[in-house]
């Protein structure tokens, strides 16, 4: 059972989009929960994500560095239990927050319960239907550390302020919308030549922003923005506080089953997702996101997907279904989201 002015230490180490994903349940407990102090072990490169949320604080897990291998384990441990925590949410349910467990030895150390056998099902294709959600899982997690969460009404923070670096960046714009077509492995990433047809056509009304990072990412964004007119690749010139601040911005945001799609949703921003040999029946549908506003390859020519959870692995031939979702089928969604947010406002 819970207890008034309680601490719990949260484990979600990795990857960037499951931590996003954990925004929403965090802010929503702490909304409801007044009393809790929460503690977010996580990497630095993440702690943006947390920013403006209450009595939540960030403890830097430096795993490639002071914390690598059990020894660096050893190390957290010891630090961790300076914070004096209460309880342990283990969002993440990996070998290091186990070795962390056996280290820290605190209870209640409740953790995620993936659902294994049901993704496993999934992938079989022994049971092609809707498992628990991910961000429902990270519920249930301070469901049984005593704090039940309502998820049904979420708040969002309001739209950033854009600094002046990111004004100069923009220019002027009639309406926004953000396109990260890359993901990362190639089964969820969209043809690159076929986003390039989307980006023309949408290009000709409204300023497209591109997302990206990596050396590869960032090169061939920055083609574009030379090639096209009223593109701009925004890959490796923000810090990530700069690139939130922008996609709070957004009309709309274009993306794969990745990252950038999760971003998006934390931040309340519509966002039209592409799927390849992922499927959201796997759990990691954009939060609080229609489900109308997800674009799938076609299963009647690919009857296997989805091949993985992750996109990692898949037959031979299946590497390229979604292509069958048609640059047209890309186009007509973002201007239909675009009209009925131009009807909503005015």
């Amino acid at each position: 059972m819970s207890k008034p002015n309680q601490h719990i230490l949260v484990i979600r180490l990795s990857a960037m989009g499951d931590v996003a994903i954990s925004v929403p349940v965090i802010r929503a407990c702490v909304e409801q929960y007044p009393q809790l102090r929460i503690s977010i072990l996580t990497r630095s490169l993440f702690k943006p994500f947390f920013r403006g949320i209450k009595n939540v604080t960030i403890i830097e897990a430096d795993v490639k560095g002071r914390h690598k291998g059990m020894r660096g384990l050893w190390r957290l441990s010891k630090a961790l239990k300076k914070d004096k925590p209460d309880a342990i949410a283990d969002l993440h349910n990996v070998l290091r927050s186990n070795v962390l467990k056996a280290f820290l030895k605190i209870d209640p150390f409740v953790q995620i319960d993936k659902g294994r056998p049901e993704r496993k099902a999934l992938i079989n294709g022994k049971a092609f239907q809707p498992i628990t959600p991910i961000y429902q899982r990270y519920a249930l997690v301070f469901e049984k550390l005593g704090y039940k969460i309502d998820l049904s009404s979420p708040k969002f923070p309001a739209k950033a302020t854009i600094n002046k670096k990111c004004k100069a960046l923009l220019g002027d714009y009639n309406s926004i919308i953000g396109i990260a077509p890359f993901a990362a492995f190639k089964g969820k990433a969209y043809p690159l030549d076929l986003m390039v047809q989307v980006i023309k056509e949408l290009s000709n009304d409204s300023k497209i922003l591109l997302f990206g990072g990596g050396d590869q990412e960032i090169d061939a964004l920055s083609k574009l923005e030379l090639e096209l007119t009223n593109v701009i690749s925004l890959a490796g010139k923000l810090s990530l506080d700069e690139e939130m601040d922008i996609i709070s911005n957004l009309d709309v945001m274009v993306s794969m089953d990745s990252a950038n799609a999760h971003i998006a949703a934390m931040l309340n921003v519509e966002v039209i997702s592409i799927w390849g040999v992922t499927h959201p029946y796997a759990g990691f549908y954009p939060f609080n996101q229609n489900t109308n506003n997800a674009l799938l390859a076609d299963r009647n020519k690919f009857p296997r997907i989805p091949t993985s959870i992750y996109g990692n692995q898949y037959p031979e031939g299946y590497e390229n279904a979604i292509a069958t979702v048609s640059p047209q089928n890309i186009i007509d969604k973002v201007r239909e989201l675009l009209s009925d947010k131009d009807q909503t406002s005015s």
